[in-house]
């Protein structure tokens, strides 16, 4: 256990320094009182980790960090991470519930808001709620293992953990390379769309915290309007597009990429599925908003792209108050809600990748109806999906299913209101953000009950983390072997010095 608290103290006191960043921003807005919050926040964050790391007897060897350690970190970090990254906002006059629900709506990159005055906070707070997500879009853990050496051999437990999709995806052979391409991509993708929004006129502050919220599929914006608030045209578009990457896989870009061939996109089955799922959605989107007249050709073109992919990548920005749409309109968004972005993508949901091999199995178990003694082979990308994924897959559509139905009907009791209680849940569980009625994407969160604030933060970090990993751990059997008490995975793995040099001995769910 001290493995665990060692290395929360260690991601805690990175943490505190990154919450120093926006004092640069209210010193160049002249917002010095803002100095203060951050100042006092990072000296806490800070102060907490060098206990944790003392209590830890400052481990910093990781090498025999099991599993069940490697998940327990990353669900304390999501947790932790959100409870400091709450503490500027208490100075703000938020409730200590409010200051969290927008600090885990941010580092889970939901973009779901109980703020309904922006006019009451300066800049620097604006800011941080941006640079939460985008910490959260590529995954803390992702970024603690890239830049901090203590986790250079064991990061591969917790990288894994956080990892969203149903594969173990690696562009390089060492994990801590694998976390820095990423980054890379990451970076490189978010300066590029900053670049090109203060190109169309887009204020380079407003450009910068977009953008942040953008490619970690956030949807947090400085406008309290959302993109709609900026009545610009060449923005929506240039922010649909990096939506699209940011709901792709960053590994398969990052192979594009450095291998000069954009066809490995095209390549890619998932890819394919998620282009034609989008496409697919906005031309029955666009004919429901043609035949309501709620719009024309080229506006509805516009938003229709739009709302499609910052829905699906569970961005959950808006061009328009999508909650004034007629139902049929509703009913399209609601179900791009379901699905979700690629794995390996800043975007939350089930994944399109859980998606399509979900329908092959359907149709492969159709046919052995019809023809018993046939074998066919799930395979996605040429490839046969081993039966441990199909059924790790089957069981997180089942978790996601269950969770999804309890917390909408709990909501529903606790608000008097359906639409609430259903799209408020997938809005959260999926990390989407803001959903429909009282808390469509013009309104906030911030009038729902103590109660249901509670059980929709719940649904955003146990989205984040896959539901799986969260659920592993209300076994009992699991704080077993996260304390040490049974040593089996141990013995199973060969110690460090056992290993052959160039070897690799894990189990790739592949």
């Amino acid at each position: 256990m001290r493995h665990t608290v060692s290395a929360l103290g260690h991601i805690l006191i990175a943490f505190g320094v990154i919450i120093l960043s926006p004092i640069a921003v209210a010193l160049i807005e002249t917002e010095y009182f803002a100095v203060i919050p951050f100042a006092s926040s990072s000296l806490i964050c800070v102060g907490i980790g060098l206990i944790f790391r003392k209590l830890g007897r400052n481990t910093t060897n990781y090498d025999k960090l099991k599993r069940s350690e490697g998940m327990l970190i990353v669900c304390l970090t999501w947790i932790t991470c959100a409870a400091m990254g709450a503490v500027p906002y208490l100075f703000y006059g938020l409730s200590p519930l409010d200051a969290y629900f927008e600090a885990m709506s941010g580092i889970t990159t939901t973009g779901a808001t109980i703020l309904l005055d922006f006019s009451l906070y300066p800049k620097s707070f604006f800011f941080w709620r941006s640079l939460t997500q985008w910490l959260g879009g590529m995954g803390i853990i992702v970024l603690f293992v890239a830049i901090l050496p203590q986790f250079k051999i064991a990061g591969r437990q917790m990288f894994f953990a956080e990892a969203p999709g149903p594969t173990e995806d690696r562009v390089t052979p060492r994990i801590t390379h694998t976390a820095k391409a990423l980054w890379l991509v990451y970076i490189g993708l978010t300066m590029a769309e900053i670049m090109l929004l203060i190109m169309t006129g887009m204020a380079p502050f407003d450009a910068v915290c977009n953008s942040f919220s953008t490619l970690a599929a956030g949807g947090f914006s400085p406008h309290p309007q959302s993109i709609m608030g900026y009545q610009n045209t060449a923005a929506t578009w240039i922010i649909t597009v990096f939506m699209l990457l940011a709901g792709a896989n960053f590994a398969l870009q990052y192979r594009a990429i450095t291998r000069r061939n954009p066809m490995i996109l095209c390549g890619n089955e998932e890819f394919r599925g998620y282009l034609l799922i989008i496409l697919s959605a906005a031309g029955c989107l666009l004919l429901t908003l043609l035949f309501s007249g709620k719009s024309d050709l080229l506006d509805g073109l516009r938003d229709s792209l739009f709302q499609i992919v910052s829905l699906i990548t569970t961005t959950g920005f808006a061009s328009t108050d999508f909650a004034l749409w007629a139902v049929p309109s509703q009913v399209v968004l609601v179900s791009m809600m379901l699905i979700g972005g690629c794995a390996g993508s800043a975007g939350g949901g089930i994944k399109v990748v859980r998606i399509l091999v979900w329908a092959k199995y359907l149709k492969r178990e159709i046919l052995q109806t019809i023809y018993p003694s046939a074998v066919r082979p799930l395979k996605l990308d040429h490839k046969v999906v081993p039966d441990p994924i199909q059924r790790q897959i089957l069981g997180f559509l089942l978790f996601y299913l269950l969770l999804s139905i309890v917390s909408s009907l709990l909501v529903t009791a606790l608000e008097g209101d359906g639409v609430v209680g259903v799209v408020g849940t997938f809005a959260t569980i999926g990390n989407i953000g803001p959903g429909l009625g009282q808390i469509g994407p013009m309104n906030s969160f911030g009038a729902l009950s103590v109660p249901t604030k509670i059980i929709l933060i719940i649904n955003m970090v146990v989205g984040r983390l896959e539901i799986i990993p969260f659920v592993a751990m209300l076994h009992p059997k699991f704080w077993k072997l996260a304390t040490g008490a049974q040593v089996m995975l141990d013995r199973q793995v060969p110690s460090p010095p056992q290993r052959r040099a160039g070897v690799d001995y894990s189990v790739q769910n592949r």
